[in-house]
């Protein structure tokens, strides 16, 4: 089974996104690599702010995703809407999930801010196994995007 090395992860990420402050750009590269790195992640992508309150599809690797996730709703918009990481281990017990897929067990999401404080989106990662992700996921992670997107105003 193939599982992430997340410092391998972090220098191929680097070496890609150096430079670039496009956040569609750098949604699409960070989602490809973290897709392929890992076989628990069985849909990752993002979901972008893309008015108050409500979040699009952006892009994703994997199956059809929901295309409108408002903030009030399912594991994708509690992250947004309190800032938070979301490390949802059964999403069957998450009251208010959205199944976008039947297939999903578990859940990571995890928001992405600019350099400026703003809200992008959502990293969103799915795995067809229960209790797929780890703290240490979410940590890394989170760091990964932390620093890949402070390059976005």
């Amino acid at each position: 089974m193939k599982q992430v090395n997340y410092d391998d992860l972090g220098n191929t990420l680097r070496a890609l996104c150096e430079g670039e402050s496009d956040e569609i750009a750098l949604m699409a590269t960070f989602v490809c690599e973290v897709h392929h790195c890992d076989d628990r992640f069985d849909w990752t992508g993002f979901y972008r702010v893309t008015e108050p309150n409500l979040m699009k599809i952006g892009p994703y690797q994997g199956g059809h995703g929901c295309l409108v996730i408002p903030f009030s709703r399912g594991v994708c918009g509690a992250a947004a809407r309190e800032r938070a990481v979301q490390l949802v281990p059964d999403v069957d017990a998450f009251e208010g999930h959205i199944a976008c897929a039947s297939s999903t067990r578990s859940e990571l999401v995890i928001p992405v801010v600019s350099a400026a404080g703003r809200l992008l989106g959502v990293l969103d990662i799915d795995s067809d196994r229960p209790d797929a992700f780890t703290q240490e996921d979410a940590d890394r992670l989170t760091n990964l995007l932390n620093e890949i997107f402070r390059q976005v105003a």
